[in-house]
């Protein structure tokens, strides 16, 4: 049996009163208007993957993260496992870093937001991070189309 291949990543929402902070990616398969968030170095833990994160494409300090759910991706026949941590919070300080390595920085209201360009799994999950409780939402994908499964804890 082949190995299962596994990589973490994290996805801060920060909220600033009716908006968001999202990142006007524009380069990879990963355009569109997403939340702050990467790939979780080893042997980093994920609350410190995410800080890291936002602080190196936003340039913000981000602290009482509230956890809201995993998302994750799996490939039964590619042997594959990518869990996203999402996080979401309220707290942070700092200035907006000018010419930010991931793409454009926008405050966007929160009721706007889901009318922008993003990718299907962001806007699938977008309002979960105002909801109370958390989440769980796995994606099956192979050569044939991807099955979502979702469930609110």
């Amino acid at each position: 049996m082949n190995e299962i291949r596994y990589k973490f990543w994290t996805v801060v929402m920060i909220q600033k009163g009716e908006y968001v902070l999202l990142l006007d990616r524009k380069h990879d398969d990963f355009k569109g208007f997403i939340p702050q968030g990467g790939l979780v170095e080893f042997p980093e833990s994920f609350v410190d993957g995410a800080i890291r994160e936002v602080k190196e494409e936003t340039g913000l300090s981000v602290h009482n993260l509230t956890f809201k759910g995993i998302s994750e991706f799996v490939n039964p026949k590619g042997q594959a496992r990518y869990i996203m941590f999402n996080y979401w919070t309220d707290h942070f300080e700092g200035e907006l870093i000018e010419n930010p390595p991931e793409g454009e920085l926008n405050w966007v209201k929160i009721n706007d937001a889901k009318h922008l360009p993003m990718q299907d799994d962001i806007r699938r999950r977008f309002d979960l991070f105002f909801e109370p409780g958390t989440f769980e939402i796995q994606t099956h994908w192979d050569e044939g189309p991807k099955e979502v499964i979702m469930k609110k804890t």
